[in-house]
């Protein structure tokens, strides 16, 4: 059974993905659940600490795949799993990417691990991509930082192919939707594959 702390989460969570954080009042979350203001507010003393609680509950699984990362066997169909996975925790918290850049303005403790979780997220690249050559799945660069290049191309549509889904995708973004954007982010990889690669791919 969920504590209410819990359930204070999940309701603004869904809040949010409906209308959007700043249209979305501690009052409006309090009604949703049928208690006062002041008792929510006993929870959480204001709106931002729930968009930090969903923040951290949200980025906890990503960390925590990135630290497994060493430990797994290297596979496109296992890279692709993970990219859908992503995908499917992002859209649970549709909300922060689709308003990312003014979420991260205004709370400095999010933007901080934001930018820290870059540095983590190009590192895990890196040694995918090592561990990938390995595996004689990815060729080797052709020159020096190629494959930092990629790493940000793959890392900015990551970021943002839920905020321009919203633009674009009219209807509920579904498992078939999530699998043509993983395919996308994906076939960045297919020009850098070996031939053993390409036909994994």
């Amino acid at each position: 059974m969920k504590n209410t702390k819990e359930k204070i989460l999940e309701t603004s969570r869904l809040l949010f993905n409906e209308f959007g954080y700043n249209q979305v009042t501690i009052r409006m979350i309090a009604l949703k659940l049928n208690m006062s203001s002041g008792n929510l507010n006993y929870h959480y003393k204001k709106r931002e600490d729930i968009l930090e609680a969903l923040y951290f509950e949200m980025v906890a699984v990503f960390d925590e795949r990135v630290a497994q990362l060493e430990r797994q066997k290297i596979s496109l169909s296992m890279i692709k799993t993970d990219i859908k996975t992503s995908m499917q925790r992002m859209v649970l918290y549709q909300f922060f990417w689709t308003d990312l850049y003014n979420l991260l303005l205004q709370n400095e403790a999010i933007k901080t691990h934001f930018q820290n979780a870059y540095k983590q997220r190009k590192q895990a690249y890196q040694l995918l991509f090592k561990m990938m050559i390995q595996a004689n799945l990815l060729k080797k660069e052709n020159f020096q930082s190629e494959y930092d290049y990629l790493i940000e191309r793959m890392i900015s549509f990551s970021n943002t192919w839920l905020y321009a889904s919203s633009l674009y995708q009219n209807n509920t973004i579904n498992d078939v939707y999530i699998d043509n954007q993983a395919n996308i982010l994906l076939t960045m990889l297919f020009p850098y594959l070996t031939e053993v690669g390409k036909v994994e791919f």
